[in-house]
């Protein structure tokens, strides 16, 4: 998965790759920190396909990478999706158990992370092109595994594409990010709106720099080990500023709640509540957590109470173990 970065560096070379008020309660800074975390082309047909020497596939969308391992026809294809201002290596040490049963893709989306920039960010673009990649690869029905906005990404496709996919893991990323910040799952987005907006400014205001101080200010509710923390600073200070505060705006304005109650798509939701100190705050955050999955049919709802935000960090083997454990069912 380091070649990702390397190859897309190559790839696109050439291209270009404030201070947010701080809150004073934990659980809207839960919320805030939740979110740092994982150009429109008429048809993926358009995206460029190279091989690299390892024989793994990197394909150039127009809002992100896909690495693909090599190919195996007989093999169903899993997808792995970052969060915002993640790349691809968050996976590293996860995918690897899975290579051997499933056919591997993991995608960098531009702008996170050192993968480089060339254009703004488009919620519903990436979806598309994520869409068109599967269509174009004849993959069929592919699992999808998203961390925190990758998570919301593959929500979506449950939510609106279910034809095309398979499984849905999302890894501490939930239908809507609002009720994080209310402590109410009666939360609506046209609450949210005007922070979202506040929000999209502040942060595309921003230098890396202070990306990466912002991102240093809540990174205990991301990891517990120091070198995780460093890694997930470094991704922050890494990333394109406007294309974070475009990111975050689009996952703060986006309620997939009502949608996901119409898929069949068998759902697993794995939440962290490790940045928290009591019972108390780890069952009210279970409770918001499952009331988002309310009458949504074959979803499944799991808490670690000792993983953080990036649970591929704190707590691997619990997370292979749930996902390979949900995808044999």
């Amino acid at each position: 998965m380091k070649r990702v970065l390397h190859v897309s560096k190559w790839l696109l070379r050439g291209l270009k790759r404030t201070t947010l008020v701080q809150s004073t309660g934990f659980w809207q800074k839960f919320a805030v920190f939740m979110l740092i975390l994982g150009v429109v082309i008429p048809t993926a047909l358009q995206a460029k396909t190279m091989i690299t020497p390892s024989d793994e596939r990197i394909t150039n969308l127009g809002t992100a990478i896909v690495e693909q391992h090599a190919s195996n026809t007989n093999k169903k294809a899993i997808i792995f999706i970052p969060g915002l201002m993640s790349n691809a290596s968050v996976y590293e040490g996860i995918t690897e158990h899975f290579n051997s049963q499933f056919d591997v893709h993991i995608v960098a989306i531009k702008g996170f992370g050192g993968t480089p920039q060339n254009g703004g960010f488009n919620f519903d673009t990436l979806i598309k092109e994520l869409r068109d990649y599967i269509a174009v690869n004849k993959l069929s029905k592919p699992h999808v595994v998203g961390h925190s906005m990758g998570g919301l990404i593959a929500l979506t496709l449950a939510a609106e594409h279910e034809e095309i996919i398979g499984k849905v893991v999302s890894i501490d990323g939930l239908p809507f990010i609002g009720p994080v910040f209310t402590r109410s799952n009666d939360t609506e987005v046209s609450q949210l709106e005007p922070q979202a907006q506040a929000f999209k400014a502040m942060f595309s205001a921003m230098k890396p720099d202070q990306l990466a101080e912002q991102t240093k200010r809540g990174i205990f509710i991301q990891a517990t080990a120091p070198d995780d923390q460093a890694r997930i600073i470094e991704m922050a200070k890494d990333s394109h500023p406007p294309t974070a505060g475009n990111a975050m705006y689009e996952v703060m304005t986006r309620d997939l709640r009502q949608p996901l109650k119409h898929s069949q798509t068998p759902i697993l939701m794995l939440g962290a509540s490790g940045g928290f100190s009591d019972d108390a705050q780890y069952q009210h955050a279970q409770y918001l957590y499952e009331q988002q999955f309310v009458d949504v049919k074959n979803a499944k709802v799991v808490m670690s109470t000792e993983a953080r935000h990036f649970i591929m960090y704190d707590q691997p083997t619990w997370l292979v173990n749930q996902i390979r454990s949900f995808l044999e069912k």
